[in-house]
């Protein structure tokens, strides 16, 4: 595998301000691995891939979810789900990735899940924290990710139903579920 071809690849997806979204977000991962123990070319190859269908059509992403039998309730919650999924399924077939830890890292960037891996995290937040994002209360979880992934992904996902909720929308039952776990997890530490 061969990381400059799949920079090339991954930048042809997307427009300028997403391609700069996924460099700070390679930069954070590898910064949160170095910082709790990760496996950094791991986390730099999950970040930067981890928006690979983003910017596709969502008739595109809808037909994938469809005909390759990634999981069917992703079309009635928010399309902004499904990039995770799709993505991960294109990288695998696209681009030959076989390594199930980044592919779940991938795949569970938006939602999280029960039982994150470390990579999971990692990817997760990155996504939230890289330094191009601007939303209230990010500052904050940033400063979380200094000391704990589990304290700075349960005020993430606490921020992000918190927005759902205002907006109306659906929330996935994953990232409520994750939310829970890591809650869960961090009163047994």
């Amino acid at each position: 595998m061969n990381l400059d071809k799949l920079r090339a690849a991954t930048r042809a997806q997307m427009p300028d301000k997403r391609w700069k979204h996924t460099l700070g977000v390679v930069d954070a991962a590898i910064g949160l691995a170095a910082r709790y123990g990760g496996h950094p070319a791991k986390a730099e190859l999950a970040a930067l891939l981890h928006d690979y269908s983003k910017a596709w059509a969502t008739d595109r992403m809808e037909t994938i979810i469809r005909e390759r039998s990634l999981p069917p309730e992703l079309l009635v919650y928010d399309k902004e789900l499904w990039h995770a999924h799709v993505g991960a399924w294109a990288v695998a077939s696209e681009h030959g990735i076989e390594d199930e830890e980044v592919l779940d890292a991938i795949r569970y960037h938006t939602s999280g899940r029960e039982g994150m891996t470390l990579l999971d995290k990692i990817v997760c937040l990155a996504d939230y924290i890289e330094p191009g994002r601007d939303f209230p209360g990010v500052d904050d979880i940033r400063m979380l990710a200094e000391s704990s992934l589990e304290e700075a992904l349960v005020a993430a996902f606490g921020s992000t139903i918190e927005v759902l909720v205002k907006r109306g929308k659906r929330i996935f039952p994953l990232t409520v579920a994750a939310r829970n776990d890591l809650i869960l997890q961090m009163k047994q530490a």
